[in-house]
């Protein structure tokens, strides 16, 4: 798997390096069942793949969000990297953030920039011939991850099955479940939800559990204070993730550890959240905060607090960064995301003792995209 020659260089200086251009596609996937939390309700998820292309290899990055961000990326972003060094990954995200000065970063702008610097970082690991966790400096083999979903349309019975899936048959000594149902409008069945999630999984496992920022902050801490003897280990966005005031009152009440920060889209907005004190640990989404290569530097920013940081959602287009990481907490095995990756691409891992390993014998991400098999749920 080593990328130098014989001569001593690396396979990468025996030909053109230069980016040849991105392709960009989005497809729609309905969900297995209605999906809700506390604050929003789906029945499908929209996932945007972008590959990127240079010296005969092709590197392959996703978001998650509005085929908005295609026109980004075709629009605006393409122009920015095709041409560059495929090695400069760090340069070319670089451009691509001033690029975006007039059209502000938040929102299509950063989800679209994720998605081609993680597409970028696999163009380079593959050029190189490395797994990505040894590109960037593996830390760890095994990456903890939670089991995530419980969502608040599931009726007791699929809440049950999804738990016991975790916690009984692929061992995952941690979940998390939604909260906050109706923002914040049925505290009896949260509480309900809660209580059969712990009778379902045991005294064990570790109970995590996720508001959306349905809550207020002194509902938060009563719901907190009802479910005392449930021992809930891990309270999610509370409140809303902008309201820094209410998440430090929150953690400051509560027994559990609060965390926040998916919605985080550069270095300012985590260094706010961190010194507010307002989480005990960290949250950052690579495929919307602008990819693996701001994700890292929002690790060291954490660090810097002393926090850890964990992964949110998306867990194959995290997992070789995570392993990359010494302030790891854990990685969000989500549901919703997991069968679409499942479904997406050849090379997927498996979850089962609570731990995802990289494959060391793949280059990039070791994924690959099953062409054939998603055609159907093209949309653009």
């Amino acid at each position: 798997m080593s990328g130098i020659g014989t001569d001593g260089n690396s396979r990468a200086s025996s030909f053109d390096r230069r980016i040849d251009g991105l392709d960009v596609a989005a497809y729609t996937v309905p969900t297995d069942a209605p999906e809700g939390d506390g604050t929003l309700a789906w029945t499908s998820t929209t996932i945007v793949l972008v590959r990127a292309s240079a010296g005969g290899a092709t590197g392959v990055g996703w978001t998650y969000g509005s085929t908005g961000c295609m026109a980004v990326i075709d629009d605006d972003l393409a122009g920015v990297v095709t041409g560059r060094d495929a090695l400069d990954v760090t340069g070319a995200f670089d451009a691509m953030v001033k690029s975006a000065r007039n059209s502000s970063r938040p929102g299509l702008v950063g989800y679209a920039i994720s998605a081609v610097d993680v597409a970028l970082w696999d163009l380079k690991a593959r050029l190189l011939g490395l797994p990505l966790h040894k590109l960037l400096g593996s830390v760890r083999e095994d990456v903890p991850v939670y089991g995530s979903g419980g969502f608040t349309t599931y009726d007791d019975m699929r809440l049950r099955d999804q738990l016991e899936l975790w916690a009984r048959d692929q061992r995952i000594p941690r979940v998390k479940i939604k909260i906050a149902e109706s923002w914040g409008g049925r505290e009896g069945r949260d509480l309900a939800r809660m209580r059969l999630c712990r009778e379902t999984i045991g005294p064990d496992t570790e109970l995590y559990v996720d508001a959306n920022g349905g809550y207020t902050a002194k509902q938060a801490v009563r719901v907190m204070a009802a479910a005392q003897d449930l021992d809930v280990r891990w309270l999610e966005e509370p409140v809303s993730s902008d309201d820094l005031a209410g998440l430090r009152e929150v953690r400051r009440e509560v027994r559990a550890d609060v965390a926040a920060g998916e919605y985080g889209h550069d270095l300012v907005y985590f260094r706010r959240m961190c010194e507010a004190q307002a989480v005990d640990c960290l949250q950052a989404d690579a495929s919307r905060c602008g990819g693996i290569t701001e994700w890292l530097r929002v690790a060291a920013v954490a660090a810097a607090y002393g926090l850890e940081i964990s992964a949110h959602c998306a867990p194959h287009l995290h997992l070789h960064a995570a392993a990359a990481i010494p302030n790891l907490r854990h990685l969000e095995w989500f549901h919703d995301h997991v069968r679409i990756e499942g479904m997406f691409f050849d090379g997927t891992v498996d979850p089962t003792g609570g731990a995802l390993r990289p494959d060391p014998t793949r280059p990039g991400h070791g994924l690959c995209v099953r062409d054939a098999d998603i055609e159907a749920y093209r949309v653009r």
